[in-house]
């Protein structure tokens, strides 16, 4: 049995670095879209139809393209949010989350998900050469500036005429909220059919806040063909990803925040992502529009750049909410978290909200603990005898098999009776991992004393330290059932390998790890006296 046991903790290790890739989630049914015009399974066309016409005729004195003119920023102000758009290109070249900080603290700077100088970098610019839809193209803009309060939603337009075609780039803002919605408008107003694709690119510059930590992730990620893709950085940089099937939404992501486009009536037909000079570069590419003399069609989409929060990812739609991987125990892990949120509201901490969940854990588990390690008490008990059974059986292994069968069911004893408990709570532990480990919430968010951010590793190694020491307890009141001095030495190295991994984990998770090491001891005095 000490070997089962043994076996299971190390394969628990290897499994709390390895099963996210080995275990991807698996796939879900999704609703397909709706329609917007006529369309075909695959290449698909976005014809405009009466309905979508909004400019029969050309418009009157249309103002000439203004490839050459100077740009100017206009600033958008929301009680989330700042974000600054350029006349160049209509893109977008800042955006700073005001409710969330680079470090805790007084001085800590605001949150940039977007910040460039360069024109060529700037993100969600517009392209369609078919349609005269140039990167480098000026637009008029209908604001110098858009305040949006809460409750209140405001729009910017750009505007800009280009080989015959008028081109409308319409950003709706919602003061509570971090969606932002956006319409493309294509009038024809020339003489002849234009047939081809709008693209929008979301490009962002990706460098790691802290390269030294390897929970850091920086993917680009795809809801595409009911099934989440996440690109790490190095895989797009070795070879572009493209997908072209059922895509509900793409973007770009980090740990804790999320730059992305929702397709809205099956707006996106197409999206490619590559790596362009350590940027990702995200082409996200319309049906094929044809587009008749003096007809217009509006492509509309829902852009979305803010925290990766369950709950307001949820509320996007498109089930915006799959970026956060919760691996493969995502129906423990979202339950846990929800948990989390609701002792939150009460205790307004989150470091105890996790020691409640420990110690609720605990006792729901605590059957399971007590039939355990009565089970293994049980064995250390048939010690002598099976001792004899193997001095008696020594050259008769199939002979030593059914006398030990027959000594467990004597004595009503399960050999597998100490290592299933601690099987059926692996997938919990791993739940509550993927729950603390990437949970916005916990992010700068402070327990008590030196540990300020539970997202954070323990400054101090205090807590790592004590729950190493907490283990090596544990072992020492864990029944004895017979170990070689090989085993031995790999049981009391555990705390160590232990101790060391954890070092650097988010305090948060080592909290809930320490607490449940004294909570268990603390049944393991309980059922040693009890049973002894």
């Amino acid at each position: 049995m000490e070997k089962r046991v043994i076996i299971a903790i190390v394969l628990s290790i290897a499994v709390l670095y390895g099963y996210s890739f080995l275990f991807p989630p698996p796939p879900k049914q999704a609703p397909r879209a709706g329609v917007q015009g006529q369309m075909s399974a695959k290449g698909a066309t976005l014809t405009a139809t009466p309905a979508a016409v909004t400019a029969a005729a050309a418009p009157q004195a249309p103002a000439p393209a203004a490839t050459a003119a100077a740009s100017r920023d206009i600033t958008v102000e929301s009680d989330l949010y700042t974000a600054v758009f350029s006349s160049r290109g209509a893109a977008l070249k800042k955006f700073v989350l005001k409710k969330y900080r680079e470090s805790a603290g007084a001085g800590g700077q605001p949150i940039s998900l977007i910040a460039e100088d360069a024109p060529d970098n700037y993100t969600l610019r517009s392209e369609g050469k078919a349609f005269g839809i140039e990167p480098g193209l000026v637009y008029s803009a209908s604001a110098d500036a858009v305040r949006v309060t809460d409750g209140d939603a405001k729009s910017l337009e750009f505007t800009a005429v280009a080989n015959g075609i008028t081109y409308k780039k319409t950003y709706t803002f919602h003061g509570n909220s971090y969606s932002i919605d956006l319409q493309q408008q294509l009038a024809n107003t020339g003489a002849e059919k234009r047939e081809g694709t709008l693209q929008l690119i979301l490009k962002n510059h990706v460098v790691p806040k802290q390269a030294d930590n390897r929970f850091e992730t920086h993917d680009a990620v795809t809801f595409s063909d009911n099934a989440l893709h996440a690109n790490p950085v190095k895989d797009v940089v070795k070879e572009a990803k493209k997908y072209d099937k059922g895509i509900l939404w793409t973007g770009l992501a980090d740990k804790y925040f999320l730059s992305s486009v929702l397709a809205k009536d099956a707006s996106i037909a197409q999206v490619t992502i590559r790596d362009a000079n350590n940027y990702l570069e995200n082409t996200i590419a319309s049906p094929a529009i044809s587009l008749n003399p003096g007809q217009a069609i509006t492509v509309t989409d829902k852009l979305f750049f803010g925290p990766k929060d369950l709950d307001i990812l949820k509320a996007q739609g498109n089930r915006l909410e799959e970026v956060i991987d919760f691996g493969w125990f995502s129906a423990i892990a979202k339950p846990l978290l929800y948990t989390l949120k609701f002792f939150n509201r009460y205790t307004h901490n989150y470091g105890i909200a996790i020691i409640i969940i420990t110690v609720i854990l605990k006792c729901i588990f605590y059957p399971l603990t007590h039939k355990s390690y009565k089970s293994m008490k049980e064995m250390q008990k048939i010690q002598p005898k099976m001792a004899a059974l193997k001095d008696k059986f020594k050259d008769d292994r199939d002979g030593l098999n059914r006398a030990v069968m027959e000594l467990y069911k004597e004595h009503k004893v399960n050999p597998l009776g100490g290592c299933l408990p601690m099987v059926v709570q692996i997938p919990v532990f791993f739940a509550l991992y993927k729950a603390l480990m990437f949970s916005i919430d916990l992010r700068q968010a402070p327990f008590m004393l030196w540990i300020q951010d539970l997202s954070a590793k323990d400054p101090y190694y205090v807590t790592p330290i004590i729950m190493g020491v907490t283990m090596v307890i544990q072992q020492k009141m864990t029944p004895n059932t017979s170990m070689d001095p090989t085993q031995a030495k790999m049981m009391m190295a555990l705390p160590v390998v232990f101790t060391f991994m954890f070092l650097n984990f988010p305090s948060g998770l080592v909290l809930y790890w320490l607490v449940n090491n004294i909570l268990t001891i603390g049944q393991q005095y309980y059922i040693n006296k009890s049973i002894s």
